[in-house]
């Protein structure tokens, strides 16, 4: 029997995510992507609510998301929602419209639940391996940070820092300079120190970063010259460097940068750059695997568990 086809969605502060496929033997065959940039994450209001603009635009994009997976069982689709809906105060209005256009449950997962799927996803499409792995994932609004063995999670934290929300709070009027990196840099290092506890002791052999900003920034950095798929310290903080030097992000020079990353480019920059001095991390791989990839796999052990075939 044909492996069941499987779709997840990754409900992002900054983009939302699809993935459709089959895992056969272990391994994931994918039939179907997609990415479309919402931003969710900078439409909170001083209340905490989420826009009704953006509310909109994000179910909007679901719509055509259902569209696309309306061939595939309700109970081999699963969908999760990250930082800006749990922050959200409005987030059951969204929840449930979400729910009835995707004609499945939507499930808000906790910042930590959101790390050990990430992990999952990062480590399914990894080769076997026995060794420590560090996986970051700075997202739009919160920034996971995960420990393993191979496939095997020890600790894995969420802290409320991203690209988005570190954009809009240091470089919300475009200006980038050396003053802001700074106080961003600080604020991002303290906030992680509050939640580093079960990290404190651990070591890793290979790090590797997941999702959209270190692939934003590896992509930056390749297009300058670098070697693809990686991230060192020294080029890094060049390219913190490069945005301080254009002093706007409308004058940023950098080539292969998405349009719509232009303004969260300083946020997602300046993160990372705490997370390498917070670690005292030298290189940074880029991961294949992301929180979309680990719902899948993990909607497939769900579904074998429950005794569904799975090939």
């Amino acid at each position: 029997m044909k492996a069941p086809l499987l779709a997840s969605i990754d409900i992002g502060s900054n983009s939302v995510l699809l993935l459709v496929g089959r895992i056969i033997d272990g391994k994931l065959h994918t039939e179907l992507q997609r990415k479309e940039t919402i931003r969710l994450g900078g439409a909170l209001d001083s209340a905490g609510n989420l826009l009704p603009s953006a509310m909109e635009r994000g179910l909007e994009c679901l719509r055509r998301y259902a569209g696309l997976i309306a061939h595939i069982s309700p109970t081999h689709r699963r969908v999760v929602a990250t930082q800006t809906l749990r922050e959200a105060r409005n987030r059951e209005a969204f929840l449930q419209q979400a729910q009835a256009i995707l004609g499945c449950p939507v499930e808000l997962i906790s910042g930590e639940r959101e790390a050990a799927l990430i992990y999952q996803g990062v480590s399914s499409l990894l080769p076997p391996s026995t060794e420590r792995r560090l996986v970051v994932d700075i997202g739009g609004r919160s920034t996971e940070i995960c420990i393993g063995q191979g496939s095997h999670l020890e600790a894995a934290v969420s802290c409320p820092i991203g690209s988005v929300a570190w954009a809009q709070r240091f470089f919300g009027d475009g200006i980038l300079n050396a003053e802001r990196f700074a106080a961003a840099n600080a604020d991002a290092q303290a906030l992680l120190q509050t939640h580093m506890a079960p990290l404190s002791h651990a070591t890793w052999e290979h790090v590797f970063g997941s999702s959209g900003t270190a692939g934003a920034i590896s992509k930056a950095l390749h297009q300058a010259g670098y070697p693809a798929g990686e991230i060192t310290r020294p080029t890094l903080f060049q390219l913190q460097q490069q945005l301080i030097h254009a002093g706007h992000i409308d004058r940023l020079p950098l080539q292969g940068l998405r349009e719509e990353l232009r303004p969260v480019i300083g946020g997602g920059v300046s993160v990372m750059c705490a997370v390498f001095d917070m670690f005292k991390l030298q290189h940074m791989r880029i991961a294949q695997g992301a929180l979309r990839h680990g719902v899948l796999f993990d909607l497939h052990a769900s579904l074998q568990y429950r005794g569904e075939p799975s090939a």
